[in-house]
């Protein structure tokens, strides 16, 4: 029995999906809940792994391969998608997480671990490109706003639960089982687009562009490195850092000018000449920057000023997931029913503003409760946000184009994050470092000098007098932190403000409104078709 999956009108305008279609999208979300969870979990097992393998002095690399691989691998699971199909490059990259996932818990050393976390990493890359491009596929751009609740909230859960699931398995299960914890959900996901999602094969006659994914390759990674070890590893004016920094923009250069002649390019650099796709690609670097810096700060705060333990550090965050989740769900309900979307990236921008300025305004007398409302406001500008900017970028290409731009928007939103982390990260610690050298003295020197981010049991063995002059000086870094992060919000905002908006294709009246080839908006394509 043949049916469509949806098309431009009938079940669409219905805004019933076929059961299939369902089960497909049950499938996707749990793919997307392993690449966002395994970070947040494996974050709380790290002290128990570290304790058993030893390898401490490579204790980062464990993250750090793991987001290289995924960074350098996303824009070629989006460009093969789109030569060979989205099944069978979703479900190749599904494969190799297990793969990593399982060779990960039998890793013997911190040597091995590194190497695994690595070929996890490279599948984790194809996973999150396949979930958006596999939804782009399905689901109209009219429609797709009915599901950002469901992918806000799969972000929501991860972040929430991350933390608590990587103890509770390390504590009952045992450090290994916080990747073999994959299997399970991976193979649900494995079997249940295997047997139900069925879409057109592909074939390209084009060869890969291998100099193009090299170059991108190395100029991601030498990237990735800079913001990872500048200022922590290595001094950012360091002979290593420079270099480096040398290299990422030599390839990059190198990379966007074999773009122009490659046959069958790995970024066409033709979508970027819809304004719509490159406002939505800065917005994206924007929320990566925010989002990750934000995520990675006020539990430290918390802890450290608030007294809030590990774990109530995590639920604290509930305020800022909980509006995010809602804002979501309800952006996506409005987009879908009017087809208009601008309103929301320009709220979203000036919330994001508001509250990151609020949370800069924190010290070491704020209750628990004002610093979750100003969560709350932070967390309303990214649900507006969030979604909005994958939606409006694929429905700024060519069908032929989706896994591209699912793939660079997911780049750009990687590559955020990373100079977010970084950047904040510099910026708090150098401001610890000084307040604590001002208030403490030597002492407070010393307690910093190896880094200014101490745990619970650390800080609650100092001196009182150290221990409040630690409050303060965390009190201040943060400030410093949101505040950074509230002058590059506005970034966002004024992006916002020229978005165009082009109609969303779909079922409904405002399908025949879409604009023909050539304008910011993909043309009319035929439905997918999907065989059950």
């Amino acid at each position: 029995m043949a049916e469509t999956a949806q098309a431009d009108t009938g079940e669409a305008g219905a805004g019933k999906q076929p059961r299939s279609v369902r089960v497909v999208l049950l499938a996707l979300m749990i793919a997307m809940m392993l690449a966002m969870l395994d970070n947040m979990i494996i974050g709380t097992a790290m002290p128990t792994i570290v304790g058993e393998l030893g390898g401490l002095e490579h204790l980062s690399w464990v993250v750090t391969a793991y987001t290289l691989a995924t960074a350098a691998s996303t824009p070629l699971w989006g460009k093969l998608g789109d030569m060979y199909g989205r099944k069978g490059s979703f479900m190749t990259s599904i494969v190799i997480f297990l793969a990593g996932s399982a060779l990960s818990g039998m890793a013997q050393d911190m040597g091995q671990l590194i190497g695994f976390r690595a070929v996890q990493g490279l599948g984790a890359g194809g996973l999150m490109v396949g979930v958006m491009a596999i939804i782009g596929d399905l689901i109209p751009p009219r429609e797709r706003g009915k599901y950002q609740g469901m992918m806000a909230g799969v972000m929501a859960l991860a972040m929430i639960g991350g933390p608590l699931v990587g103890g509770t398995i390390t504590d009952h299960w045992g450090w290994r089982w916080s990747f073999y914890i994959n299997l399970p959900l991976g193979a649900i996901a494995l079997v249940a687009v295997s047997a139900v999602l069925h879409l057109p094969k592909k074939r390209s006659q084009a060869r890969i562009d291998y100099l193009g994914a090299a170059l991108l390759t190395v100029g991601i990674t030498a990237i990735v490195l800079v913001t990872t070890w500048g200022g922590t590893e290595y001094a950012w004016t360091s002979a290593r850092i420079m270099e480096l920094t040398g290299i990422g923009v030599a390839a990059l250069v190198g990379f966007v000018f074999w773009q122009t002649r490659a046959a069958e390019p790995i970024v066409p650099l033709h979508i970027f000449r819809s304004r719509n796709f490159t406002l939505m690609s800065v917005i994206g670097f924007i929320v990566g920057f925010v989002m990750f810096g934000a995520t990675l700060f006020l539990p430290l705060y918390q802890q450290s000023v608030q007294g809030a333990s590990a774990t109530n550090s995590g639920l604290l965050l509930l305020p800022m997931l909980g509006a995010m989740l809602v804002t979501s769900m309800v952006a996506g309900r409005v987009t879908t029913n009017t087809g208009r979307y601008k309103i929301f990236p320009v709220l979203g921008g000036a919330l994001m503003t508001v509250g990151l300025f609020l949370l800069s305004t924190m010290d070491t007398d704020t209750t628990r409760f004002t610093s979750g409302l100003y969560m709350a406001v932070v967390g309303l500008g990214m649900g507006c946000l969030m979604q909005i900017t994958m939606l409006v970028a694929q429905n700024s290409v060519e069908m032929k184009d989706m896994g591209v731009a699912s793939s660079s928007t997911t780049l750009f939103r990687t590559l955020g994050s990373s100079f977010g982390v970084a950047i904040m990260g510099a910026l708090f610690n150098h401001r610890v470092q000084d307040v604590m050298a001002e208030r403490a003295g030597a002492l407070g020197s010393k307690v910093t000098e190896s880094s200014a981010q101490l745990d619970a049991a650390s800080l609650a063995k100092l001196p009182e007098a150290a221990r409040e002059a630690y409050q303060h000086a965390v009190s201040s870094g943060t400030h410093g932190a949101f505040l950074l992060g509230a002058a590059v919000a506005v970034l966002a905002l004024v992006a916002s403000v020229f978005v165009k908006e082009v109609p969303l294709k779909g079922a409904g009246p405002q399908a025949a409104d879409a604009p023909a080839d050539g304008e910011d908006g993909a043309s009319a394509k035929t439905p997918v078709t999907e065989t059950v």
